[in-house]
């Protein structure tokens, strides 16, 4: 026997979450399990991020802390749209070795094709990450070939070169000049004297 919890979100205020507790509970029912928990977010759209949405933050604690051994939720899209946001979640389960199912979706990793559907869900993440360096890697070549010059815009001008002398003329120490002006260690450096840096 399993201890199960019920995840259930509405995204606004005038809908309620019982029908979605009803089918986990005919679900827990079925199974012979017993459901613990209910965790609900209520008005709380499944776009948000988990730092948004308290009571799923509550439970992916819970779950960490192994309090229970399965999560039931109607669909995928009660647990949320992005699938960042989901892989970040079912990671959460699988470190944790805690089954999910998803009653909409005939998702349940406790069984074989369950398990093969949540290491698929893992692979398109990996892929997506992956596409996502190699566009941030095409962008930087292609604005090296076109001459932009890449990293931080720039704080050396002539005021702060002219701050930089002055404070440090008062007598000012490097870390409280780069604090007050925002300025890094380097660039106070390239202001002052390079051989600096080398000395300190």
């Amino acid at each position: 026997m399993k201890r199960c919890v019920a995840y259930v979100r509405v995204s606004t205020l005038g809908q309620d979450t019982d029908s979605q507790l009803l089918a986990i509970k005919t679900a827990v029912e079925k199974s012979g399990d017993v459901l613990v928990n209910v965790y609900r977010d209520h008005g709380i759209s499944g776009a948000k991020g988990r730092s948004d949405r308290p009571a799923l933050n509550t439970m992916l604690e819970d779950a960490s802390e192994k309090k229970f051994d399965k999560v039931i939720a109607f669909d995928l899209t009660r647990l949320g749209r992005s699938l960042p946001d989901l892989l970040a979640t079912m990671k959460v389960f699988q470190d944790a070795q805690i089954d999910l199912q998803l009653l909409q979706n005939d998702l349940d990793t406790s069984t074989h094709s369950g398990r093969l559907m949540f290491s698929i869900f893992g692979a398109i993440g990996e892929f997506e990450r992956e596409l996502i360096r190699e566009r941030v890697k095409s962008g930087l070549e292609k604005a090296k070939k076109q001459g932009k010059k890449l990293g931080r815009p720039s704080l050396l001008n002539d005021s702060t070169k002219a701050a930089v002398i002055e404070l440090k003329t008062n007598g000012l120490g490097v870390k409280h000049i780069c604090r007050l002006l925002k300025i890094g260690c380097g660039t106070y450096y390239s202001i002052t004297n390079p051989q600096e840096k080398m000395a300190a």
